[in-house]
């Protein structure tokens, strides 16, 4: 068999079975990219959850005016020293952040959906606090993107599928 031809063999065979295995895009408009603008994210109670909902929105779409879902969702953050020096001052710290969260149906009150997703990232201390409390800062909104954008990701597996 010359090469042409196992190529367009092999194509047509990737070809069939992704067809038949239920591959559906997500942001078609009748897969799960449907969820913008139908979901109205609780109200932000400080800053975290604040960059939290902000990211969600960013990602999903500002609510309609009677939106189809309601994402309730809590977050936790902790963080820890990784690095110490050998005059027990830390250099480097690492946020963990955890989201649980439940998309009900505003009409009935059904669970969509539910989860926890949990990420981290980390910053390095310096000789100045206020570079220091900058970084922490930066590593807190960094970390709020990273659990939105995992959030959004098994939304829309989950309420795609």
């Amino acid at each position: 068999m010359r090469w042409s031809g196992r190529r367009s063999f092999l194509i047509g065979l990737a070809a069939a079975g992704l067809a038949g295995c239920g591959l559906r895009p997500v942001y078609a408009p009748s897969g799960a990219g449907a969820l913008a603008g139908r979901v109205a994210v609780t109200v932000p109670e400080n800053r975290e959850s604040f960059l939290l909902v902000t990211r969600l929105r960013d990602r999903l779409g500002a609510p309609a005016s009677a939106p189809d879902y309601r994402l309730d969702f809590d977050v936790s953050t902790r963080a820890s020293g990784l690095a110490v020096t050998q005059e027990q001052s830390t250099t480097r710290y690492q946020i963990i952040g955890t989201v649980r969260y439940a998309l009900r149906d505003t009409a009935t009150g059904a669970e969509s959906a539910s989860g926890t997703v949990t990420g981290f990232t980390g910053y390095s201390t310096t000789g100045s606090t206020v570079a220091t409390l900058a970084a922490e800062r930066d590593a807190r909104e960094r970390l709020m993107t990273l659990l939105a954008d995992d959030l959004t990701a098994q939304l829309l597996a989950q309420v795609g599928a």
